[in-house]
């Protein structure tokens, strides 16, 4: 693979660079500061300011930079790994004024691929211009919801509709009234073979029978500057049987399709998340006295430096790879890729974010630094789109496979 940017990636790439430093950090404060002030607590997207830095966005042409397509900026996932990384860097902000945030890229990309003309009309096309939100409802309490195949809510067809039965949890963005539409994925033929028992159905936020039970915290955190974690009831809810998406039995394949793109998208912006920290690491550590010298002299301190530096172009060169891959053999032959960067990618600037903490001392884990905050987002995601243990089995699986082959 080349390592040099082509020109439009380049090009892109100076443009938001220039775009973050003159509407995205110096209205990091403003989009905290106007949020806390809103009637509606979840309504993150309605702040004042993300509306005037959406407005310019689009006008600079930035804007759904992560679907390819016409749809979309028709960017592979080469193209965006470096643009997307560098939203990391301000992750609440910018990936959202790039109408670029989770999990509506996620849900836009569904839609886009198995949602039928009718559903883009109705939901895609919204999205796609931010005037919605969206949320994806596959996760569930009582059970182990890193087994898709486990998932529990009933999806029945009764007569020209479907009626929905069932519990989840920590569905993002569900909080925010703005999210209009829920893509909820449950059982629709338990006795068919195991991975075409499920389908996704999308049931729009008003409909009866359904009920936003309560939000979840996350270390204390309720992130409700994107929109929150909800628990979610559904009691005999009906939808028209148009809103089954594909056809029955497809769930499984959906949310398998779903989930490649997401995953090296969260592993994107997270490089820029460890990028940001060793900024604030080495700025902190040359401004702080301990000793009778900067704590930038300190060898403890360096070994952390030299030791994130390291860390982050290991990961950066494993993403752009599985990108590459991606765009040239497909997401399936990538998989084991996608399964590794999900692997290292937390887990590395956890790390890091761990040491940058460390550096600030006790204002590392207050308000006043972003860290304690990155952090907690970090560790969610080493269950996002599947915990650790997931991946490392199938990545495992691969590897003695492939061995087995060979002997």
């Amino acid at each position: 693979m080349d390592f040099e940017f082509d020109e439009r990636t380049r090009q892109l790439r100076e443009e938001l660079l220039a775009f973050m430093d003159s509407h995205i950090y110096p209205n990091e404060k403003v989009f905290h500061e106007q949020l806390e002030n809103l009637d509606q607590t979840w309504a993150w997207d309605s702040v004042p300011v993300l509306a005037e830095i959406r407005a310019e966005a689009r006008k600079r042409g930035l804007w759904n930079l992560f679907l390819p397509g016409e749809q979309g900026a028709g960017l592979t996932n080469l193209q965006y790994a470096p643009l997307a990384e560098i939203t990391g860097r301000s992750g609440h902000l910018a990936p959202a004024a790039l109408n670029c945030s989770a999990p509506d890229t996620g849900n836009m990309e569904l839609l886009n691929q198995f949602g039928d003309e009718q559903q883009k009309k109705d939901w895609l096309e919204p999205l796609l211009k931010a005037e919605i939100r969206s949320s994806f409802a596959m996760t569930e309490p009582d059970v182990a919801s890193s087994d898709a195949t486990n998932i529990a809510t009933s999806i029945v067809r009764d007569g020209d509709e479907y009626v929905i039965n069932g519990r989840k949890w920590w569905i993002t963005g569900a909080l925010n009234p703005n999210s209009k539409i829920f893509i909820v994925m449950g059982k629709t033929d338990p006795s068919a073979e195991r991975h075409r028992q499920q389908s996704q159905i999308l049931v729009p936020r008003d409909t009866p029978g359904l009920t936003v039970k309560r939000g979840m915290h996350v270390f204390g955190y309720d992130d409700h500057d994107h929109g929150g974690h909800a628990e979610l009831l559904f009691d005999n809810v009906r939808v028209p049987a148009s809103n089954l998406i594909a056809g029955e039995g497809e769930g499984f394949a959906i949310a398998q399709a779903r989930l490649g793109p997401g995953r090296i998208h969260h592993c994107m912006r997270s490089i820029g998340v460890a990028e940001r920290a060793i900024e604030l690491m080495c700025t902190r550590a040359s401004e702080r006295v301990a000793r009778g010298k900067p704590l930038s002299d300190q060898g403890v301190i360096r070994d952390w430096i030299a030791e994130s530096r390291v860390r982050i172009e290991q990961l950066r060169l494993l993403v752009l790879k599985t990108a590459w891959l991606m765009d040239t053999v497909g997401n399936k032959a990538a998989h084991g890729e996608i399964q590794a960067i999900k692997i290292a990618t937390p887990a590395a600037v956890q790390w890091i974010l761990d040491k940058a903490i460390q550096t600030h001392g006790a204002g590392g884990l207050s308000q006043d630094f972003p860290l304690a905050a990155a952090y907690a987002g970090i560790r969610t995601l080493r269950f996002a789109d599947g915990p650790d243990e997931v991946h490392k089995n199938g990545l495992a699986s691969r590897e003695l496979r492939k061995h087995a082959k060979i002997r």
